[in-house]
């Protein structure tokens, strides 16, 4: 018998600072009654406990032999010369053996960055009757979970929901992992997926993909941004209530001005934005290329990540000057407002993997939400039919500069001949592609794995 508020889990395995995935997964619980936390990982800076609208985010440190699990080695450490300038023998064979130390950690004993999270959670995470795991760094601590305490606090059955927003092992992540070890570590993941009560994704192709390799087929949860609902009174004004999707203004010329102050720039500047993670192999070199050959344009990078220091010294090469700028990501809820200023949306992706070929990301339909036109290139397969069939922006035939340019081009003579175009394109992203469709797949596929109507 269900005694007193279920207690939902949303694990994370990053710090969730913050993460919009699961933030409106979280929401989307305590709309039909969890008590929720948001497990994630500790950071410094951030603190241990959040309190959000819906949801709780608290952050537990790593801890045991996998507290500090070290990375690759830097690769010319100025203490290890032989002779004051270059490398010597012993400093190269020590750095080779820790760089071979390194990858042999990470691939063997995958996902050695979170174990020392999971023996954490094993010992501090409180009991839940809902765990929904956010990819694979998750799945095996909500099972362990369900192990640990299989009837939940409100006396049912605890529930594993493995959310696989990736195909992980065909994905950049794995591309160096040798090929036996990357398909021992597969088989790992279809156990934890096989032992899962429900599985969601984030797209019909990936769905497809995984059900292919696991013999269940997850349900697709895209993520979908929260049209409707004012997310910056600056921009869209104060909040009067709820409002159905697509309903609430959205000033693209304040969001303009808006953003074009923060990155310095001139109001004759078109902006072409790139918005989220910033790191190797998303196609970021190829779009400071690109934007040099289209004529009174920069290229704004709102975003965080490994990334971000690289990108910021770009800003300062003289010849990228005034024609790439760098600023820090904004929260989840502010992102259309931001996202809204821009002239263009591109996402430049390369096809180095299936999963990014396969790839849906958040800044995607946030652009589309915002009613600015998007540029990708052809070999984003699903992405590009979209874009292609609705009429919502530009595919490239490549992700090389001049095919990117050329397709930033094209968007901007059109927007300037159709001034209507961005109002459609928001007008179809709200009947279409808005969270509240998606929330309410995910909230029907938690009431059958829990058998509660």
């Amino acid at each position: 018998m269900v005694t007193g508020r279920q207690r939902a889990v949303v694990l994370v395995g990053n710090p969730v600072a913050p993460y919009s995935r699961a933030l409106r997964i979280a929401r989307a619980l305590d709309e039909i009654g969890y008590a929720v936390e948001i497990a994630a990982v500790a950071a410094a800076g951030l603190p241990e406990r959040e309190i959000g609208a819906g949801y709780e985010i608290r952050r537990y440190p790593p801890s045991g032999p996998w507290a500090t699990p070290g990375g690759t080695s830097r690769a010319d450490d100025d203490t290890a010369r032989g002779d004051g300038s270059a490398p010597g023998l012993l400093a190269r064979t020590v750095h080779r053996s820790s760089r071979i130390g390194a990858a042999l950690r990470r691939w063997l004993l995958w996902p050695h960055t979170v174990r020392g999270w999971w023996a954490t959670l094993a010992r501090e995470l409180p009991p839940a009757d809902l765990y929904h795991a956010c990819g694979s760094l998750t799945i095996a601590a909500a099972l362990a979970a369900r192990h640990r305490a299989p009837i939940g606090p409100a006396g049912r059955p605890a529930v594993v929901l493995y959310d696989a927003i990736d195909d992980v092992f065909e994905s950049n992540n794995v591309l160096d992992m040798p090929g036996p070890v990357r398909a021992w570590h597969a088989r790992r993941e279809r156990r934890w997926a096989r032992a899962a009560d429900a599985l969601v994704t984030v797209n019909e192709p990936l769905a497809d993909r995984l059900a292919a390799r696991w013999g269940r087929r997850p349900v697709p949860i895209p993520n979908y941004p929260a049209v409707g609902v004012p997310s910056d009174p600056e921009v869209d004004g104060p909040p009067h209530g709820p409002r159905p999707a697509g309903s609430c203004p959205l000033d693209r010329r304040a969001a303009g001005v808006r953003l074009r102050g923060e990155a310095d720039l001139p109001a004759s500047t078109r902006i072409v934005l790139f918005q989220g993670r910033l790191g190797p192999r998303l196609g970021l070199d190829e779009a400071a290329e690109a934007v040099l050959l289209v004529p009174d344009a920069a290229l704004v990078l709102l975003g965080f990540g490994r990334g971000f220091e690289r990108e910021r010294a770009r800003d300062r090469d003289p010849r990228f000057a005034g024609r790439h700028v760098t600023l820090p990501a904004r929260h989840p809820d502010e992102l259309l407002a931001w996202t809204a200023g821009a002239d263009v949306a591109l996402i430049p992706l390369p096809p180095v993997s299936l999963n990014q070929r396969l790839s849906s990301p958040n800044k995607f339909w946030e652009a589309l939400a915002a009613g600015t036109p998007v540029v990708v290139p052809a070999s984003l397969t699903y992405m590009a039919g979209i874009v292609g069939e609705s009429d919502l922006g530009v595919v490239a035939v490549s992700e090389r500069p001049a095919d990117l340019a050329r397709a930033i081009v094209t968007v901007l003579d059109r927007s300037a001949e159709d001034p209507d175009w961005p109002a459609r394109i928001r007008k179809l992203a709200a009947e279409r592609y808005a969270w509240p469709a998606a929330a309410e797949t995910y909230r029907e596929t938690v009431r059958i794995a829990t058998g509660i109507g």
